[in-house]
């Protein structure tokens, strides 16, 4: 019974140490807001950078798997490099020591006078005291999230105090000696450490039971120091968990994380041990305190770190390998790789490498326009998810592009080079938006796939249609900015105000349809959501093809207005409108039509 009361006292510890580590590094983050991840974005422009503000972005929220799970979310976003992210992910890992020298803190002891102010439980009570007033009484929120630091602060402590009054009478156990000898095993040890620390998913808190276990004063050197050397890699568990729905750069980073400290196990362990059997340490014997534990896990992390943070690019190179890219990624960063930034000096070809990198990015865009309808007649999720993924990247090549032709536009360029730069940046704002649409039709498409909504024959039959004067100029408006094909561009005008016209139209004939019963209303919102992103793909095609006619012309204004869009004013705006009026025709078009196009369709 004694053994039970022990272990469930020992566990408890263990759950309010982390209880109030988890919610004094929450109210951290909440009392610097988006300012940490901005300040940690943007200030990492050198490694040695990185692992500076690692160490204190970590030191502050008590957790390098919190930092690291950020930084995956940067470098899968494609804000930040993954070169970048090395440096923070090595700060990360000597920021989560100093966890170590504040439990230090509550091992301070005293019975009188200044030692017994500044004892564990005068400080504990001192500050849950404050942090209470604040979380109850405050009604600003930052007031409320500084009492939660400080009671997390206070719970922390409480639970190293529990941890280590549940292990002090091990002191006296034979076999709790005889156990930590055998930790003495360097391989026992390390392989105890990884395990302990998978299971906590800290390497705080696997510390910070080291600690409380060293106040017996029978945990040796030789027992914490392969301990230590696991504890890294243990803690790895979460992130390698977290990276699980990421992308490519998003599983390698957490895969750095990983590798700086199993590289740090693996060369640390052969160094000292074989120095050791040459030499024979005296100090394998000496007796651990929290104090020496917290220095010891300081300075392995700090070494690895020293060791390794000249070999950044081989690690970058080294984990590119482990995690290829397939053949369609490697094609996409080919795109982002035209835009050298040497070539800034060169306006005109600057330019022509935008113009190259656009292709790819109305390739993918085309794709997803149609990948998007198609699920609207034959949903998958697979499918689904490959739409958001390609959105993101669409989202990422307007980025990309936006930000390189702003580079431009501070250049001395000609007259017809400013213009044409203004007109890309049209051009891509209105690719991206077209990107966004898809991205919503996917997104109902999923929702009526969830809530089993059905339109009536009807209604399906009607969209149908549009869908299909849909990919017709979305791949009318990418293969003419592709061929730069002025001829091909004048018929997107007026097929977007036909496509216009039919959303109108069956918009009217969906309220006729719930005027007799025939469909619910429900059915009637999604149905005219969808038809409101095909007239908004339908504009945005036409004002991408209003920018790209005017490309060449020196005279021309690079401003797009909603009123040029449309021009009615010539012979073959009316002649290509009549032509899909009457192409798309709704009530010519009594028979079922099904809108979809094979994924290989290029």
């Amino acid at each position: 019974m004694a053994v039970f009361s022990m272990i469930l006292s020992l566990l408890s510890g263990v759950a309010l140490f982390l209880f109030g580590m988890s919610l004094m590094g929450d109210g951290l983050k909440l009392v610097a807001g988006n300012k940490l991840e901005a300040f940690l974005y943007r200030m990492t422009n050198t490694p040695l950078k990185g692992v500076a503000l690692g160490t204190c972005v970590t030191s502050v929220i008590q957790s390098s798997s919190a930092t690291t799970v950020m930084v995956i979310g940067f470098v899968n976003s494609g804000m930040m490099k993954l070169k970048q992210a090395i440096g923070i992910i090595m700060g990360a890992n000597i920021g989560t020591s100093i966890t170590g020298w504040i439990l230090c803190l509550s091992y301070i002891q005293g019975s009188g006078g200044i030692a017994s102010i500044l004892s564990t439980a005068t400080i504990s009570a001192v500050v849950a005291v404050i942090g209470i007033i604040l979380r109850m009484f405050c009604k600003r929120s930052v007031h409320k999230n500084i009492g939660n630091i400080m009671l997390g602060f206070a719970i922390l402590m409480t639970g190293m105090q529990t941890m280590s009054g549940a292990v002090a009478p091990l002191r006296e156990s034979p076999v709790f000696i005889d156990m930590l000898t055998m930790f003495s095993n360097p391989i026992a040890g390390i392989l105890v450490g990884i395990a302990f620390t998978a299971v906590l998913q800290s390497a705080s808190a696997t510390v910070g039971v080291l600690q409380a276990l060293s106040v017996t004063g029978i945990l040796t050197f030789a027992s914490a120091f392969p301990i230590v050397l696991g504890i890294g890699v243990g803690a790895a568990c979460p992130v390698l968990i977290s990276a699980i729905g990421a992308n490519k750069n998003g599983k390698r980073t957490a895969l750095i994380y990983l590798m700086n400290d199993l590289f740090g196990l693996i060369l640390w362990s052969i160094i000292f041990y074989t120095a050791n059997a040459i030499v024979h340490f005296g100090f394998m014997d000496m007796i651990m305190t929290p104090v020496t534990i917290a220095a010891l896990n300081t300075v392995f992390r700090v070494a690895t770190v020293v060791v390794l943070f000249p070999f950044i690019p081989k690690l970058e190179k080294l984990v590119c390998m482990l995690v290829k890219n397939s053949a369609e990624e490697l094609e996409d960063e080919a795109d982002f790789d035209l835009l050298e930034e040497r070539l800034i000096n060169y306006p005109a070809l600057a330019i022509a490498q935008c113009h190259r990198a656009m292709n790819g990015m109305s390739k993918k865009l085309r794709k997803n326009v149609n990948r998007a309808m198609n699920l609207l007649n034959d949903y998958q999720q697979d499918k689904y998810d490959k739409v958001q993924r390609k959105e993101d990247l669409i989202d990422k090549y307007e980025s990309r592009l936006g930000e390189y032709l702003i580079q431009l536009t501070k250049r001395e360029m000609n007259t017809a080079q400013t213009t044409q730069v203004s007109l890309y940046l049209h051009t891509i704002n209105d690719f991206e938006r077209i990107g966004d649409h898809a991205s919503y039709i996917a997104h109902m498409a999923n929702e009526m796939h969830d809530n089993h909504t059905q339109f009536s024959q009807a209604a399906w039959d009607e969209l149908n249609i549009v869908m299909e004067a849909v990919r017709e100029e979305i791949n009318v408006t990418c293969n003419a900015f592709m061929k730069d094909d002025k001829e091909a561009a004048q018929r997107v005008a007026p097929l977007g105000a036909v496509i216009t016209n039919l959303c109108d139209e069956l918009k009217m004939h969906h309220v006729e349809r719930l005027s007799k019963g025939e469909c619910g209303l429900e059915e009637g919102t999604v149905f005219n959501d969808i038809l409101n992103s095909f007239g908004r793909i339908a504009a945005h095609s036409a004002s991408a093809m209003t920018a790209l006619l005017k490309s060449g012309d020196t005279d021309a204004d690079p401003h797009i207005h909603d009123s040029k869009i449309y021009p009615t004013d010539s012979w073959e705006y009316y002649t290509y409108f009549n032509e899909y009026r009457q192409k798309y025709d709704v009530i010519d078009n009594a028979e079922h039509v099904l809108s979809m196009e094979p994924e290989e369709v290029e």
